[in-house]
């Protein structure tokens, strides 16, 4: 299988604690073509090339959501602590931005890994996603589990989580997975909100992915 977005962290990103703070990514294996993308992300990928990896863990309300579950609409992942207040906050306000500013016939749906198993409650969830405006009126999900389902979800993804004292420092990366389960570009953070946004329109708009 292709490697993911990894992101490498520098020593003094770590050392401060920053949630959710990247110091360094690197991408690797993108496996995109070698055409102009359509795409914004630091990585793109064609139609059809690039099944995204499956997963099936416990949202918000207790019941278990699998990504096949969604498929028949794009989906944007991304990865959260809600109890972070550094970057998490600043991306979910942004997310926020990007899902108001779209039709509601052209919005995905959000789906939120956990990177903090044991702080992430359904009334931390709650709370954040309330602060950040991301409760919206378009459908959410934030997933927790065990630290095993979800490190094997992370691993999955490319994503690098290290818990420290009082806070988990943790990679920043948004994916859009179109409605046929196979993921189209990827982000690392800070994005711009407009370009988000602006894939999501192509993505609404490219057969080759709403072809069954």
């Amino acid at each position: 299988m292709p490697l993911r977005l990894a992101a490498l962290f520098a020593g003094a990103a770590a050392a401060a604690g920053i949630g959710g703070g990247v110091a360094l990514h690197e991408l690797r294996g993108t496996g995109g073509s070698e055409a102009p993308s359509a795409f914004h992300g630091q990585a793109s990928w064609p139609a059809g090339k690039r099944p995204a990896p499956q997963f099936s863990l416990r949202d918000q309300r207790g019941s278990r959501l699998s990504l096949a579950s969604l498929r028949g609409r794009p989906v944007l992942l991304t990865f959260l602590d809600s109890r972070c207040h550094a970057q998490c906050p600043v991306e979910g306000r942004d997310l926020a931005l990007v899902l108001q500013r779209l039709r509601p016939a052209g919005r995905p749906t959000l789906v939120v890994l956990s990177v903090d198993p044991e702080g992430d409650t359904p009334a931390s969830i709650r709370h954040a996603m309330a602060k950040w405006r991301l409760a919206g009126p378009w459908p959410w999900y934030w997933l927790n589990g065990t630290p095993r389902q979800l490190a094997s979800a992370w691993r999955a993804y490319g994503i690098t989580v290290v818990p420290k004292a009082g806070d988990i420092v943790h990679s920043l990366a948004l994916y859009l997975i179109d409605r046929r389960g196979f993921e189209r570009t990827g982000y690392l953070f800070p994005f711009l909100p407009g370009f988000v946004q602006g894939d999501l329109r192509t993505l609404a708009a490219d057969r080759a992915a709403a072809s069954a």
